[in-house]
């Protein structure tokens, strides 16, 4: 969300049609989120991506994301998609953390984490955004 907030600002489109994404106190809420998730993870009293909350937000996420990367009038089918791959991949990703925090300690894994995570979203909003057409 936050690489789409970040395109969004920048004055690239997505390809799907998303008003949310318009409105500029989403667009900062999506930004600040991003922000504390990077601080967030690394602390020890942060809960495991997997309590309810934490899957809600990913669900919400996860789905307005797919949704503003689907191709226009297939935002339902991308927001499905998006959703049915990220409550999976929390679980994964957490069984993969656990064992890295095991070996190189919590924030170190959590930067390298974080690392893989920005880069791969960048790249993929890179690739699905373009520049907005003028007047």
């Amino acid at each position: 969300m936050a690489s789409i907030a970040t395109a969004r600002l920048l004055g690239h489109s997505t390809p799907g049609r998303l008003v949310l994404l318009d409105r500029p106190l989403f667009r900062l809420g999506a930004l600040a989120m991003g922000v504390g998730e990077l601080f967030g993870d690394k602390m020890k009293t942060a809960p495991d991506r997997t309590v309810f909350l934490g899957l809600l937000a990913r669900v919400m996420s996860a789905g307005i994301a797919g949704a503003a990367l689907a191709p226009r009038g297939r935002e339902q089918a991308g927001a499905l998609t998006a959703v049915a791959t990220a409550v999976p991949l929390a679980y994964a990703t957490l069984a993969a953390r656990e064992r890295a925090m095991a070996r190189i300690g919590q924030t170190r894994s959590g930067v390298i984490e974080d690392a893989i995570i920005v880069a791969a979203g960048l790249t993929i909003v890179a690739l699905a955004v373009k520049p907005r057409k003028g007047p």
